[in-house]
This record gives structure tokens, sequence and C-alpha cells, in this order.
């Protein structure tokens, strides 16, 4: 997680408020979803979203989200889980679709083993977002001209291609922060690498959904 003030600022940046409905794609340790569920409150709700694809892993990040949800105060969350383009079958229509250091994982073989795609996923969630809710995505950049071709060695992505891709899904592109930039980072190094794991260079896009 990040210092308290970046906290402060992507979640102004992420639109996130009282009452909101947010769906937390890929929760991982569930940091985000106990966050969104102080910010949203009892007249709120969270979906807290783990893909099918990796449901198999060692660590049950299903089981964890399920626990994550009965602990005090968390009535507002809800843990959920389908195939990737399933997604808006396990959940209600959200303010906020929030994507963060997952977006590049939808171009390697593990996120598209039951032939989901970005495109895919894409169209998934603005099926799933209320007019005018926000598709959120914070990643690790790749170099100008990689495109997507270092998702999976990598795990970055560049971000015109982020956005070229969500365009497509008929989102618009409602602003962007370089507050987790990093001009230090050569983007020569896989993102779980010692010397700059934690310190990548990041991107945050906030699009709309028309």
């Amino acid at each position: 997680m990040y210092d308290q003030a970046k906290l402060s600022e992507l979640i102004q940046f992420a639109r996130v408020d009282a009452g909101s409905t947010v769906i937390d794609v890929y929760p991982g340790d569930g940091d985000w979803t106990r966050l969104f569920s102080d910010i949203v409150g009892p007249a709120g709700q969270v979906y807290s979203f783990v893909p099918a694809e990796v449901a198999h892993f060692k660590n049950d990040p299903v089981g964890r989200m399920r626990t994550l949800a009965t602990e005090p105060g968390r009535e507002n969350v809800q843990a959920v889980s389908a195939d990737l383009v399933a997604m808006p079958d396990v959940t209600k229509q959200a303010d906020v679709l929030w994507l963060h250091l997952f977006y590049h994982d939808l171009h390697t073989a593990l996120m598209q083993a039951k032939g989901a795609t970005a495109a895919h996923f894409n169209r998934a969630v603005y099926e799933r977002l209320k007019p005018g809710g926000y598709y959120v995505i914070v990643d690790h950049a790749a170099a100008v001209g990689l495109g997507t071709s270092v998702a999976r060695s990598l795990h970055r992505i560049e971000p015109a291609s982020v956005r070229e891709e969500v365009e497509a899904a008929g989102f618009i592109l409602d602003a962007e922060s370089t507050l987790l930039a990093k001009s230090d980072d050569q983007h020569s190094l896989k993102v779980f690498d010692p010397s700059i794991k934690g310190e990548t260079d990041r991107f945050a896009y906030r699009f709309v959904k028309r």
C-alpha cells in the first residue's frame, strides 16, 4: 500500500464516496477492499471479486476474501468469484470498478486460459458500470513502444495500449494521474526484482462510461 497522502489522493481520483458501490477486482490481500468498505459505509457496497482463473492458488484467494467479509464492520463487503467475463453475473451495477496492478495480467495465458481477452473483460466492465460510472486502472508502466509484449515477462504494460483497449470498449478517458510516476525506473526489470519492487513507475487512468 501507499502512504496516507497518496492513498487519500488515489481515493479522490477514483471517485469513491460514502454510499458508492465498488467492485474491487482481484483484491489480493484485501487491503483495498477494506479501505473501500470503510469509505462507502453502511449505505454502500463493496464486491471483492476474485477471478475464477486464480481461485485455485494455494493462498486460497476466495476463502481469504470470504473471511474478510466476516470481519466486524464488513457487512457491506461481499466476496464473489466467477470467470473474468462472468463478473457481471455475480455483482450489481457499480459506481466504480477498481483494477490495481492487474490489467497487464489480462494479457497473460493464465487469465486467457478460459478464452477471456482484455477486450472481453473491458466489455464486461462496461456492462456492469452504471451510466457515468468510473473504471479506474493503476498499473506498472512498460517502455514506450512495447505495448502489451512484456505483460507476461515483466508484468508491465504500456499506458497507451491500455487507453486504446479501454476506449475501444466505449469508455472515455476522464482523467489521468502521475501521482505514482517514478522517473528513475528504466522499465527494463521485472516488477518483482528486489531492486525495483514497490518502486516501479506506475500510471493511473480514470475512464467514464458514456
